[in-house]
């Protein structure tokens, strides 16, 4: 029988905060086990919660981002649960009044379109601690816990692995932009539950769901999710039923397997937290949110196409990060032809991040430099080979484009006589090449012209060489 799958998830972002949720420790990451706490986050009895108001601003700001109605009048709740990690035996979220309700996140397909997938929500609450296991033992660090964490809950719409990688992408890309987040998967930031189930093609009715738990990477979502589609379709094809239960995936085995029976909302016992007020929002306040927004990630890459005139590919490519599409466009006012300073940023500029490791921000070469760095090229001041060895200083070191011209004594030789020196002296020198040209092996031009530039140190104008080699060549 052929099935269709119904994918939903769960994604969760710790917010970038100085502080936790619901006390004044640090948010950090990498300390010493068990450093950043107090009795607040360690859940000793009449500590008392105080609400973190910068969590509440940049879930707000992730909700408008991604087009969600939000809710002026909010609330708190206990959610019950006895777990190592979760030191109060109960976390505070939000469950029928979240800060954020709808919206949605586009997509696109293998086939050229596009899709949005709907949200269902998108609600605050404090993270767990992390448990760690030696072996036959287990420690426990807290300094995570209370750690402040957006869950954002998606409508079923997705409807393969596929689908699923693409939003995480796409959701990861937006709150890069807004600020809210490093999600930095390696760190935690951002991780991933996943609610997947199949159903004859046809059928109405969803099928029973499988929850795979805390999948913190985006490759391990899209594995996990193609065994399970393997696992349940297997399951139904002999008749039997496939359990709603939660399961773990396990990436060196490449599969899923059963953690424990999926419990339902009133398993949790929520009721409102009794040590927190509900959170008011006025609308100046929600306005200034919305109009200190920055551009979309997708409507930014549009407006590179329409506003610069580059392909869609590397309007894609700059706008994929935040700090990159605003140093094109640096460069860009600084006087850089656009599609020469997108070309050095996704050749060169990208290869030198990748090469240290580092974002842009990091690099001592300024959008500002590399923009008269084009400009010199366009006005014909330096052949590209000698803007290669000033651009190989600005990244290592920065620098005036211009100064570094003059010290490094590159600039472009175009005086017509000096050049008619060179291609005689190349021409004289290379009879066989002459030959073979004349001959109709139109590459013993290329050959001579190397020989000019070898001569000239790199500084010929290449198409002044290339126009004298041929006229003389031709006579």
């Amino acid at each position: 029988m052929v099935y269709e799958t119904t994918i939903g998830l769960e994604v969760h972002v710790q917010l970038k905060t100085r502080t936790k949720m619901f006390c004044g420790c640090a948010t950090g990451y990498g300390e010493a086990p068990n450093t950043l706490v107090c009795p607040v986050c360690l859940g000793y009895p009449g500590a008392m919660p105080v609400m973190n108001r910068e969590a509440i601003g940049l879930t707000v700001v992730s909700g408008l981002m991604l087009g969600c109605d939000i809710a002026h009048w909010s609330k708190f709740d206990r959610k019950s649960y006895f777990y190592p990690d979760m030191p109060k035996n109960y976390q505070i979220s939000q469950y029928d009044k979240p800060l954020c309700l709808g919206g949605g996140v586009k997509i696109d397909l293998e086939d050229g379109t596009e899709k949005t997938i709907g949200l269902t929500r998108i609600h605050l609450e404090e993270d767990v601690g992390k448990n760690t296991h030696f072996g036959a033992s287990s420690g426990v660090d807290f300094n995570r816990a209370g750690h402040p964490l957006m869950e954002i809950v998606t409508e079923p719409d997705l409807s393969s692995p596929e689908e699923a990688y693409a939003f995480l992408q796409a959701l990861k890309q937006i709150l890069l932009y807004a600020g809210v987040s490093d999600c930095n998967l390696e760190e935690g930031n951002m991780r991933c539950d996943v609610n997947v189930s199949m159903r004859p093609v046809g059928q109405q009715e969803l099928g029973t769901k499988a929850e795979l738990k805390n999948l913190n990477t985006f490759k391990g979502v899209f594995h996990a999710l193609q065994y399970e589609q393997e696992r349940q379709a297997a399951l139904l094809d002999r008749g039997e039923r496939v359990v709603q239960e939660t399961r773990r995936w396990d990436p060196d085995r490449g599969e899923t397997s059963s953690m424990r029976t999926k419990e339902d909302a009133h398993d949790y016992r929520y009721f409102p937290e009794p040590d927190l007020l509900p959170v008011v929002l006025e609308d100046a306040q929600i306005d200034a949110w919305r109009k200190a927004l920055p551009e979309a990630p997708r409507e930014r890459r549009a407006r590179f196409v329409q506003t610069y005139g580059l392909p869609a590919y590397d309007a894609g490519v700059l706008v994929a990060e935040r700090e990159v599409a605003d140093f094109f466009e640096e460069a860009v006012r600084a006087g850089g032809n656009t599609k020469a300073v997108s070309n050095w940023i996704m050749t060169d500029v990208l290869r030198v991040l990748s090469e240290k490791g580092v974002g842009i921000l990091a690099l001592p070469l300024t959008a500002a430099s590399l923009g008269a760095l084009t400009k010199l090229v366009e006005d014909g001041a330096v052949n590209m080979t000698g803007a290669k060895e000033i651009f190989a200083v600005l990244a290592n070191k920065g620098g005036d484009p211009a100064r570094l011209l003059d010290e490094l004594g590159l600039a472009q030789v175009s005086d017509t006589g000096a050049l008619e020196k060179m291609v005689d002296e190349a021409i004289s020198a290379n009879p066989k090449s002459v030959a073979d040209y004349r001959n109709g092996k139109a590459a013993a031009a290329q050959y001579l012209m190397g020989q000019v530039m070898r001569l000239s140190r790199g500084k010929a104008n290449p198409p002044m060489v290339l126009e004298m080699l041929k006229q003389k060549l031709d006579q």
